[in-house]
């Protein structure tokens, strides 16, 4: 009798040390030994059509140059079916913007984010990144004979975990 509860003296402290130290590891699994969890992150970009951002080297300036694997936000088209100013349309019309997002791992995500597109989006997180549509230069549709301008788009780019 005094053997067992010697035993179970000995043996519950190191069974409760034991799940301690399994409970303390388990926030490591998933990232590489040594790599500290990413700083979240909130930026405001602006891109034009064909113009892309490495969005891993807003947290680290270093990663690209050090050759680490960035994700790439690309503002593939601008996409503008608004009436010109000057003509007479059956509708109003909407502006959208076509992107594509590459992953660490060369995986893609293409969407389309607008604000008055029917079906869409101001705003999406993918790839644990959030793209919100901040603003456009210019706003107004161009007249019925000016040429397509070059579009600035502004978003807020963001890896913080959403709350």
């Amino acid at each position: 009798m005094k053997s067992s509860i010697l035993r179970q003296l000995v043996i519950l402290p190191l069974l409760t040390a034991c799940m301690a130290l399994l409970y303390a590891c388990s926030g490591q699994l998933g990232r590489a030994a040594g790599t500290p969890p990413p700083l979240p992150i909130t930026r405001e970009v602006v891109l034009t059509q064909g113009a892309s951002i490495a969005l891993g080297s807003m947290a680290s300036p270093n990663a690209a140059s050090e050759g680490a694997p960035v994700v790439q936000l690309k503002l593939e088209r601008v996409n503008d079916s608004r009436c010109r100013k000057g003509m007479v349309c059956v509708w109003a019309g909407y502006i959208s913007y076509s992107f594509v997002l590459t992953g660490t791992d060369g995986s893609t995500s293409q969407f389309v984010l607008s604000d008055n597109m029917p079906n869409a989006r101001p705003s999406i997180t993918e790839q644990g990144w959030t793209i919100t549509l901040t603003g456009l230069e210019p706003q107004a549709a161009p007249a019925k004979d000016e040429i397509t301008p070059n579009y600035r788009v502004s978003l807020r780019v963001s890896n913080a975990p959403s709350s």
